[in-house]
């Protein structure tokens, strides 16, 4: 069996038209595809192709659609009364909330109204297509179709292939994305698919280093944006998308993949959730927000009023780019200690603490700056218990000098970036170990889907894939947490010197 998505006469039905089923009519209608809506609420179709008419039209005016491509797109809209309006369909796409007894039943409905050959597709972000399908006679014609909001802006689509799937179908779903102007990749039917499984690393990582204590919300997001040049850190994130939507689903996949220490979720997080601080929505969550809906930051950056250090001893084998920082202030660097400077280091994976003690410095005098990153926009620094804080903030007022802010926080090992870099990138490379998805398709989806600087096997690319590895078997190490252990697809590309996107 097969299915010519190219026919002219390609009809593809959407029901549930809220902010998802109207921009996939949206993407479908725009695509040359004669697309057939249905809502249960009385005139919400009506009224979703009303506000898509609307859309479209306000394109038209900024110059961004042709005013014939919007008329033709229009001429593509139809309203069903019903659901037996749909038994003309080639595929029909399923965009109602998310309850697994609805979406069962309309799957049912809609299989005694469809053709044989007609593909049924289910939007879910967070529910198994095999769950959706288990009741049905025809399983092999239902797949996932998750795309992500809005519609219309973000392209990427999720082709969900579930156990039952049909080859064909996928076939069919990838050229359907393709025909809608989307970029389909192609998932494994596990909890959170791929993007929503993936993002989970920033999320839990973030919490865990917060959790313990080791740095604020707000200096996490600002050395994820400065430093690591993502566009937002993960509790502007997850204020942005609601905790009331981004708990639950962490706290399913962390069931759904039977507690994986790499998938926890965190009690603070479920804390915010049950005080109904859902974020931007609220007015509060991770942050608090104006009447005006502006965060309101404590701010990440140390504030500092010491002199610049006049001289640093270089403790270990310091990147060369935070010498050049230091030096460019006016800092002398020397590699004999002095007995009086402060000494710096830069370690990889180790804690200032472990790095102390391995290379029997003075704990009062050591300052550790994280050399990974963009450091000459923000450096992250971090002092052993019982520091002095004058060293600190010597060695920070030369990083200020030079233009970089500063960040310090609390010992931790491998740091805020270096940990959060490493666990998006071994979570990556794991999806790609059990099959979720290609490697490309890995990258693909995480820089479409979540707007990441680069896709996870990438990232491990441009860290070196072998400290990538070392900087997880330090963490571990130090941690005793099993979150940390390297995926075995890293380890393997770690020792024979290949890139993580190497396949098998």
């Amino acid at each position: 069996m097969s299915l010519d998505i190219s026919r002219p006469d390609l009809v593809v039905g959407v029901v549930g038209t809220g902010a998802m089923g109207r921009g996939i009519a949206q993407v479908s209608a725009q695509g040359g595809i004669r697309t057939v809506m249905y809502d249960a609420t009385p005139d919400g179709a009506s009224a979703a192709r009303n506000a898509i008419v609307a859309t479209m039209k306000g394109l038209v005016d900024k110059g961004r659609l042709t005013a014939e491509a919007c008329a033709a797109a229009e001429g593509n809209l139809e309203v069903a009364n019903g659901l037996t309006a749909l038994a003309g369909c080639h595929v029909v796409i399923e965009a109602v909330f998310e309850n697994l007894e609805v979406k069962q039943k309309l799957f049912a409905e809609l299989e005694a109204v469809v053709g044989e050959a007609t593909v049924i597709a289910s939007n879910t972000s967070s529910i198994r297509i095999a769950a959706i399908a288990r009741s049905l006679k025809r399983r092999d014609r239902v797949c996932g179709m998750h795309y992500f909001n809005p519609v219309p802006l973000m392209k990427l689509v999720e082709v969900i292939r579930a156990a039952d799937t049909a080859p064909w179908v996928v076939d069919a779903m990838v050229a359907l994305g393709k025909r809608q102007t989307r970029v389909p990749v192609v998932v494994g039917d596990t909890p959170g698919f791929l993007v929503n499984l993936g993002g989970t690393a920033i999320g839990t990582e973030g919490l865990r280093i917060f959790t313990e204590g080791r740095a604020t919300p707000s200096q996490i997001d600002a050395v994820m944006r400065d430093a690591g040049g993502f566009r937002m850190g993960p509790f502007e994130l997850m204020d942005l998308t609601g905790i009331d939507v981004n708990f639950p689903a962490r706290r399913i996949i962390y069931e759904g993949f039977f507690h994986d220490r790499r998938m926890t979720p965190s009690p603070y997080h479920e804390g915010l959730f049950q005080a109904g601080r859902f974020g931007r929505k609220t007015g509060g969550g991770w942050y608090d927000y104006d009447a005006r809906g502006t965060k309101v930051d404590p701010g990440p950056d140390l504030a500092v009023s010491a002199a610049p250090a006049a001289k640093v001893v270089a403790a270990d084998q310091a990147a060369g780019k935070v010498m050049a920082l230091l030096m460019a202030s006016g800092t002398s660097v020397v590699a004999h200690d002095d007995g009086q400077s402060p000494v710096v280091v830069t370690p990889l994976g180790d804690d200032c603490t472990t790095t102390c003690v391995s290379l029997g410095l003075d704990p009062k005098r050591t300052v550790a700056i994280d050399p990974t990153g963009a450091v000459e926009k923000r450096a992250t620094i971090m002092m052993a218990p019982g520091g002095d804080g004058a060293a600190r903030d010597a060695v920070a007022a030369a990083l200020a000098k030079a233009g970089s802010r500063v960040t310090a926080i609390k010992d931790s090992p491998g740091f805020i970036l270096q940990c959060m870099r490493s666990m998006i990138a071994n979570l990556g490379c794991e999806m790609a170990q059990i099959g979720i998805a290609s490697p490309a398709d890995v990258d693909t989806a995480m820089t479409l889907g979540l707007n990441y600087p680069q896709g996870p096997l990438a990232m491990a690319d441009a860290m070196g894939v072998k400290e990538t590895h070392a900087i997880l078997e330090r963490l571990q190490a130090i941690t005793g947490d099993d979150r940390y252990r390297p995926s075995q697809w890293l380890r393997r590309r770690a020792l024979l010197g290949l890139s993580a996107t190497t396949v098998e």
